[in-house]
This record gives C-alpha cells, structure tokens and sequence, in this order.
C-alpha cells in the first residue's frame, strides 16, 4: 500500500479550505447580485473589468485578456458579452486602428447598473467572509484575503 506524503496531504486540506472558501462566497454575493441587480458574479465581474479600460495606450483589453480577468474561456466571455450587449449593458465596435479587433464597452447603462451593484458585491463579500471567519477551518484565509492590500493605480 503507498503511503501518502505527509505535505501532499497538508497541501490537499488547504486547496479544499481554498476552494470552500471561494465557493461560498461566490454563493453569497451570487444570491444578493441575483436579487438585488439582476447580475451574475460573473456578469458582475466582467463589467467592473471592461469599466476600467481607458482610451489611451493599451487602455482596451483583448478578450482573451477579459477572459483571463474574469476566469472565463474566450467562448464563454464572448457569449457572456453577447448576452449584456442584448441588455443594452455593454456595446462593441470596431477598432479604430486595426479593423481585425473588436472593442467592447460598458453603457452608460452598464456604468449606472454597476455603480448600483458595486455597493450589494462590496456588503455581500464583507458578510460571506465574516460568515467564513467563524469556521476555524477557514480562519487563516480569511484572515490572509483581507490582508491584501489593493494594488498601486497604474498611471
């Protein structure tokens, strides 16, 4: 019978703390976007993405960088977008210099519904993870995500 490294195991319990972790998040803030904005996580997290692009220098993202930002295939990013440019959300055009590229920006709409959202995502992860907090498997990493300091604004 092979025997199991001891630090495989460790290293086991903590993705499966991780992904707990992520899944009941997710879970929370899903339901308060759900009911509240009529938003997916997900359609929640590309508009925040695209909402931060800019007209300058490589201020546009390609959708395989949007993809990568919101953890999506390409195909699943470019029917996530097809379905918010049918709500009006998000519009694409073509590029100004390179007529093979594709833009795609958020609405005013879209600005206005995620300037609506922004404040539900904020309070649903704030409680999902005081809710995680409680559950000692969870504590560290609780403890390790709001000890993140946000990132330096690129200018």
């Amino acid at each position: 019978m092979p025997t199991t490294d001891p630090a495989l195991t460790v290293l086991a319990s903590g993705w499966g703390a991780l992904s707990l972790l992520h899944g009941k998040i997710e879970a929370h803030i899903e339901r308060a976007l759900q009911s509240g904005h009529d938003l997916s996580v997900r359609e929640y997290a590309l508009l925040d993405v695209l909402s931060r692009q800019h007209d300058g220098p490589g201020g546009h993202l390609q959708m395989r960088q949007v993809a990568d930002a919101v953890v999506l295939s390409q195909s699943a990013t470019t029917r996530l977008v097809s379905r918010l440019e049918d709500r009006g959300i998000l519009s694409r055009y073509l590029c100004p210099t390179d007529r093979r590229g594709i833009y795609t920006d958020v609405t005013d709409t879209g600005l206005d519904l995620l300037q609506e959202a922004r404040p539900t995502n904020d309070t649903a992860l704030r409680e999902a993870l005081d809710q995680a907090a409680a559950n000692p498997e969870l504590t560290s990493l609780v403890k390790a995500v709001k000890a993140v300091k946000s990132p330096a604004p690129n200018h």
